[in-house]
């Protein structure tokens, strides 16, 4: 069983060969919700997450014949990385068997710490699978993801420098996936500040934890699509769950747009790239989903940054969309010289800018003399969207908006 003192002795452990990251304020932030924030820059580690932590105190635990056996994990992304990276700084060998689908940069990446990576099955349970089978005909040490003693311990570790960093917070507000992360952290925290405040985050579509805690019991979900891929898992673990229900004092959700608006927040306000699951922390304070933050020092901590450049373009169009900075619109015009250009005309005079524009002709319920026009514009926000909308109205023009 966990204790505190295995968190002490895994910070002694891996000190001085992880990065020592900050835990800074955010005026603007805490302006959001009317208390204090504060980020803790997880995403700064050297490959860009919490999840070396746990990997590091794991591998720095295991016997010398073990070490020699080499470790084996299944991960698509952030955890092979962490395994793969402190691996061979250790002279340990190291196999990360991955889903086929994993990106490739992703795969690539784990090639380049050098570990031997493995692809298979559609899914992280099969990876797991061909990795526990892999494991009983070599021989390697497993190193899980979130749920063994000695990577909850690692993750902890968090937890005591918070406690050193920003001895003056209320609250601490930590992404949820297997709960490896919010398992550790919180018993550090509770153990030694009982008064802090523990709230989990997790994506709506995939509420894991916050069903297991309805349930009284773990539950498997039903698979979902998520942009917070690294905290997309259908069951929480079974070392986990205990201590979530022992020392988290709050579980909520939050929905795949606010995910998406958070990570152009903290890119526009924060000057920070945070993966979508690092911005669900985020998303909740700043959001709603969280009473009683007005006066409050709260902590926020952003577990990692490694986002895809395609995946991070779409988050931010995403994101300025619900923030009405980005419009989608069909006009209806008439088919002939030089509507366009009286159209574009009562766009600029209403101060919005084109991003996009298709010209459509003879589809659907567009008659032969008529076109329709549709618009992609940055805008200054929702009430701009309207004032173009009702000028367009005004000019006469048939406005249908996305």
């Amino acid at each position: 069983m966990l204790r505190l003192d295995d968190i002490r002795a895994a910070r002694e452990r891996i000190a001085g060969r992880l990065v020592l990251t900050p835990c800074t304020p955010s005026e603007a932030f805490g302006e959001m919700f009317g208390g204090k924030a504060f980020f803790k820059f997880e995403n700064l580690q050297r490959t860009g997450s919490f999840k070396e932590r746990g990997a590091l105190n794991t591998m720095l635990s295991l016997p010398p014949d073990e070490m020699r056996r080499g470790v084996i994990a299944a991960s698509a992304g952030n955890h092979a990385q962490g395994v793969a990276f402190h691996a061979r700084r250790l002279g340990i060998p190291a196999t990360i068997v991955m889903p086929e689908r994993t990106p490739l940069i992703k795969v690539s990446n784990t090639e380049r710490y050098g570990a031997r990576v493995v692809l298979h099955g559609s899914v992280y349970d099969e990876a797991m699978a061909m990795a526990m089978e892999i494991r009983a005909r070599e021989g390697q040490a497993l190193i899980h993801p979130f749920d063994m003693d000695p990577v909850i311990a690692g993750q902890g570790t968090i937890g005591l420098e918070l406690l050193e960093q920003c001895p003056e917070m209320d609250v601490v507000v930590v992404p949820v996936g297997g709960g490896g992360l919010i398992s550790g952290i919180a018993m550090a925290i509770k153990e030694m500040r009982p008064g802090v405040r523990v709230v989990g985050v997790e994506s709506a579509v995939l509420p894991a934890a916050l069903r297991a805690r309805e349930a009284h019991a773990r539950v498997t979900i039903p698979p979902a699509e998520t942009i917070a891929d690294g905290i997309a898992v259908r069951i929480v673990g079974e070392n986990t769950f205990g201590l979530i229900e022992k020392y988290v004092d709050e579980l909520v959700a939050v929905d795949e747009e606010e995910i998406a608006s958070a990570v152009l927040l903290l890119l526009e306000r924060e000057k920070t790239v945070a993966e979508p699951a690092a911005a669900a922390s985020v998303a909740a304070a700043v959001y709603g989903h969280l009473g009683g933050l007005v006066g409050k020092n709260v902590v926020m901590l952003l577990s990692g940054g490694n986002v895809d450049v395609t995946l991070i373009s779409r988050i931010i169009e995403r994101g300025l969309v619900k923030d009405g900075r980005m419009a989608r619109m069909n006009v209806r015009v008439k088919d002939r010289p030089g509507t366009l250009a009286t159209l574009t005309a009562c766009l600029a005079e209403s101060g919005a800018n084109i991003v996009s524009l298709e010209h459509r002709r003879g589809h659907g319920e567009i008659w032969v003399t008529e076109a329709e026009v549709a618009l992609t514009l940055e805008t200054r926000g929702p009430d701009h969207v309207e004032d173009i909308a009702r000028k367009l109205g005004e000019a006469g023009y048939v406005v249908e908006r996305e």
